[in-house]
């Protein structure tokens, strides 16, 4: 049975490979926490610049940041930071990626991390993308390294051992839940800022509908109407 996420923590640290791997679903909670006064970062591993097939990977890279600025400030948050060095569609898993996440969560120190679904699928045979694998597996392993002084030190910088959890939505196996009935309509508000970037899916692809949808069965399943669902390492 998935329990509610706690709620005794002031500082988080939002950490994913793409603009828009946020607003599929993480963002009304997001909402919901800054609304209540917590302290919500955002890191992003690459400005998503393989992301629109009709657009050049550098034209893409400036509006998929200004789009995504756009979407954080509408659910309270205007701590957005973008990483240089990681490729959009070819993160690798490795040592650079961990030391610049550890690095992220010294600079922020944070009590709790969020990611992306770092499992191989969505569920059942559906394969997840090596860019949210590698980066939601790196972030696990930074929680750690963060912590040790020994490991990427940097003169200065001072560890930080204080994450307590680390946790990823759109996992398969959740172990957690977060009740967004009053912030479901501000988690959509949020996504459609991805304007540019839903055009170029094509098709007629209906934030509202897809949130709206995934929040309700998620709701069904706790008892509420509208629902996250989180898998949580830690704690």
């Amino acid at each position: 049975m998935l329990i509610p996420f706690p709620d005794d923590w002031s500082r988080a640290l939002c950490v994913v490979a793409h603009p828009d791997d946020l607003e599929y679903g993480m963002a009304g909670a997001i909402a919901k926490w800054t609304a209540a006064g917590r302290e919500v970062s955002y890191l992003l591993v690459t400005r998503g610049e393989a992301g629109i097939d009709g657009m050049s990977p550098a034209e893409t890279a400036v509006v998929r940041e200004a789009e995504e600025r756009a979407s954080a400030r509408v659910v309270g948050v205007s701590a957005v930071e973008f990483l240089d060095g990681h490729a959009d569609g070819v993160i690798e898993y490795g040592l650079p990626l961990r030391r610049d996440l550890a690095y992220a969560i010294r600079r922020h120190r944070p009590e709790v991390l969020f990611g992306l679904n770092q499992r191989d699928s969505w569920g059942g045979r559906s394969r997840n993308s090596p860019d949210h694998r590698n980066v939601g597996l790196a972030l696990l392993d930074a929680a750690g390294d963060a912590g040790n002084r020994w490991v990427f030190p940097v003169d200065g910088v001072e560890p930080w051992s204080g994450v307590r959890l680390t946790a990823f939505s759109g996992s398969p196996e959740p172990t957690h839940y977060v009740d967004i009935g009053e912030h479901i309509e501000t988690g959509i508000a949020s996504l459609r800022e991805h304007v540019t970037y839903i055009e170029g899916l094509g098709g007629s692809f209906d934030p509202d509908a897809f949130l709206r949808g995934n929040a309700r069965g998620a709701g069904e399943s706790v008892g509420c109407e509208y629902a996250v669902t989180i898998e949580v390492f830690g704690g």
